[in-house]
């Protein structure tokens, strides 16, 4: 599956709140007094809510191509519009109005090594901005591209969004979970 519903639920001891955690490939929703947690490289994320109700989610994602120079794999496209539509219709059946939502969108570095020739990044952030004008649902903030991951953590209630760029990583994780991703949806996109 193109973009499933999971969360790794903690509780977050300096927001003092419960938060959930998502991954490549995740989408989470929720409402009040929660905040939603995900790290970015090439990925982008929308954070999506209804500005009136405080009901909101984040997605993770990216649309991978599979041959360099080419155009975007066409039914790698088309699970990313479903998946965006499955996460938006999940946004509206836990009471969020269509002519409500917003979206803030991040992510879309340039990091993975394999996937730069085909900037992945870029053509994620490129589909996210053409499908949210296609559904007329403003973005009213932007952090995209890059060349850094990012942490992004997303207050639905309120709306407000906090996000580092992560300058000096330790370790290989985001770079690790991505390939991993990017995998699954190549061969997804072969069967």
């Amino acid at each position: 599956m193109y973009l499933k519903q999971r969360s790794e639920t903690y509780f977050d001891p300096y927001w003092r709140t419960c938060a959930q955690k998502i991954a490549p490939g995740e989408y989470c929703v929720a409402a009040a007094d929660s905040v939603i947690v995900t790290v970015l490289g090439s990925c982008v994320t929308a954070c999506i809510r209804d500005r009136n109700k405080g009901i909101g989610g984040m997605n993770h994602f990216m649309v991978a191509n599979t041959n360099e120079g080419r155009p975007v794999n066409a039914r790698l496209e088309h699970q990313a519009k479903a998946a965006m539509d499955k996460f938006i219709d999940h946004l509206l059946d836990f009471g969020a109005e269509p002519h409500q939502l917003e979206a803030k969108l991040f992510g879309g570095g340039n990091i993975l090594n394999g996937l730069q020739r085909d900037n992945v990044g870029a053509r994620s952030a490129q589909f996210l901005r053409n499908y949210l004008a296609e559904r007329d649902i403003p973005v009213v903030a932007a952090d995209m591209l890059d060349i850094y991951p990012r942490k992004v953590y997303f207050f639905p209630e309120s709306g407000k969004v906090l996000v580092k760029k992560l300058k000096d990583i330790k370790n290989e994780t985001i770079l690790i979970r991505e390939q991993q991703y990017s995998q699954r949806l190549f061969a997804g996109s072969l069967a």
